[in-house]
């Protein structure tokens, strides 16, 4: 099977999200992401649900990412840094 070309789309999303500098699993499942956005300076503490450890395996130096409508996402460095840039 060949592949066809599928349409291409641009992002103008606005979204909240921090890089992600420790992750630290607790035993329930859920997980206390930290960081900041300057290396060494932890300034954010999200607990996210076992659903996200689960669904989304978290990564130090990727981005917790919330949307508008509250839906939390883990998002690489490389792909989130290439799509966003920080809000002024």
């Amino acid at each position: 099977m060949s592949e066809i070309e599928l349409p291409k789309y641009d992002c103008h999303k606005s979204v909240n999200a921090f890089k992600i500098d420790q992750i630290i699993p607790r035993e329930d499942g859920t997980g206390t992401l930290y960081g900041s956005e300057e290396p060494g300076d932890a300034k954010y503490q999200v607990v996210v649900a076992e659903l996200y450890m689960l669904k989304h395996s978290p990564q130090i130096g990727g981005y917790y990412v919330r949307y508008k409508d509250g839906y939390e996402s883990f998002s690489p460095a490389k792909a989130f840094e290439e799509g966003y840039t920080l809000h002024a």
